[in-house]
């Protein structure tokens, strides 16, 4: 048989859309599933639950004697908008433990927006900012990790519609 070169090309081609296509989520996700607000390794170690927080402008308990606030410094809407954490030590001071991630995405098309791990950055007023950056509308989520000497403390997931 004799094959021209643009046919092997096109058939390899075809053979890697059949490999990734047959590819698992936990392959897509680099190591790790996606369901609902659960994280789960794909090696099943270990199980990451990110905890609903309730809506802007509301206490929420951490379950260290600490509480934080988020709000937005606008409502969502396309484009950019800033998220504020505030986190308070059990005499309601404001303080800074030490870190904290959030991830942003669309919980319908995980992946498809997926911010990656962005660090939130101190002001001076000591509220920890993010930039979320909208694309399109519908439901979107941040999940946010806060760090405590440099391990993760609390899984937090924040969701709102556009």
């Amino acid at each position: 048989m004799t094959y021209r070169r643009g046919t092997l090309i096109a058939l390899g081609c075809g053979l890697t859309l059949v490999l990734f296509s047959a590819a698992s989520p936990a392959a897509v996700t680099a190591g790790y599933v996606a369901t609902g607000a659960r994280l789960q390794a794909a090696s099943g170690s270990q199980e990451i639950v990110y905890k609903p927080m309730p809506k802007t402008g509301k206490k929420y308990e951490l379950g260290d004697g600490n509480y934080v606030v988020y709000d937005f410094s606008e409502k969502p809407k396309m484009g950019t908008v800033i998220l504020k954490i505030q986190v308070f030590n059990k005499k309601g001071e404001q303080i800074t433990p030490s870190l904290i991630k959030g991830r942003s995405d669309m919980p319908s098309m995980r992946g498809a927006h997926d911010s990656g791990d962005v660090e939130f950055k101190l002001n001076r007023r000591n509220d920890y900012l993010m930039p979320v950056n909208i694309v399109m509308p519908g439901d979107w989520e941040v999940r946010v990790t806060f760090f405590k000497d440099g391990k993760p403390v609390y899984y937090g997931s924040i969701t709102f519609d556009v």
